[in-house]
């Protein structure tokens, strides 16, 4: 099987269901930036090292890609994908209730970064909040299901929270942010 079809030389591509549309449409920018979030967090994997960050980025992962085909249904389109629910944003607060119970208080702002996953993590949650978005610009066009758009904020919250989790468990302070004048 060839990856490559030529199908989209034109400027077009194929949605679930076999519908055409421009790929610099508000759906395939949505699309887009979503899967780029679900590499984001790939990366990221690759730094968790099996920690307990690691089960639920996969799972986070799974749920992204089911976001993806959702939003590759077009409204109308003979195929309809709903998987992600409220469970799935609720399953992400009780994640940060208990990852906030072990983290010292937040006192101020701080800067991405600290450790190899927590840097990553935080790019991951700058990717979240362009997917968020997106898919918020593509409402205002198209219905995008509540659901969806709920668990993008959700997720880029959980996001941050994680990073700190991962400063935490490797014994990496945040960092601080600074106004520039006091530096």
């Amino acid at each position: 099987m060839r990856i490559y079809t030529k199908s989209g030389d034109a400027g077009d591509t194929g949605l679930y269901g076999g519908d055409r549309i421009a790929k610099q449409s508000p759906r395939i920018h949505a699309i887009g930036d979503v899967d780029e979030l679900n590499a984001a967090i790939g990366l990221a994997r690759v730094y968790s090292g099996g920690s307990e960050l690691d089960p639920i980025l996969y799972q986070i992962q799974n749920w992204l890609f089911d976001t993806g085909a959702e939003l590759a249904c077009a409204p109308g389109s003979k195929f309809s994908v709903a998987a992600v629910q409220q469970r799935h944003s609720e399953l992400l607060e009780q994640s940060m209730d208990e990852q906030s119970e072990a983290l010292p208080e937040l006192k101020n702002f701080i800067l991405p970064g600290g450790s190899a996953l927590a840097s990553h993590l935080h790019i991951a949650r700058a990717v979240c909040r362009r997917a968020e978005r997106s898919v918020l610009a593509l409402h205002e066009l198209e219905q995008v299901r509540e659901e969806v758009r709920i668990f993008l904020n959700r997720l880029s919250d959980w996001l941050f929270v994680a990073s700190r989790t991962a400063n935490h468990v490797e014994n990496v302070n945040d960092i601080a942010w600074k106004l520039s004048e006091n530096i």
